[in-house]
């Protein structure tokens, strides 16, 4: 059995030859694994091999995922900053004010 993290099934490029055309027949018993997964592995496939241009590869993706974390962290960044501002702005007005 799979474990936290672990992949249960080897990745997409190890059935690339088999995979081609595989959605006659039951050759997901054959490949051992469930038709949804070989579907999918099939579009991934297709993708990442340039047969499918409405599809993301899976180096797109990966960028898109990494752009997401890095805006993420730089809109985290900015409300710290804001926040600071608006408190040191209001130290310096209370200096002022006596």
């Amino acid at each position: 059995m799979a474990t936290h993290g672990e992949k249960r099934w080897p990745p997409a490029g190890r059935f690339n030859g088999r995979l081609r055309g595989a959605f006659h027949g039951h050759r997901h018993c054959y490949l051992g694994i469930h038709p949804e997964t070989l579907r999918k592995r099939v579009r991934r496939a297709q993708a990442d091999s340039g047969e499918r241009p409405d599809l993301l590869s899976s180096e797109e993706r990966e960028e898109i995922r990494r752009l997401r974390r890095e805006v993420s962290e730089l809109r985290r960044a900015n409300e710290i900053l804001r926040s600071a501002s608006v408190f040191f702005a209001k130290e310096l007005d209370q200096d002022r004010t006596r």
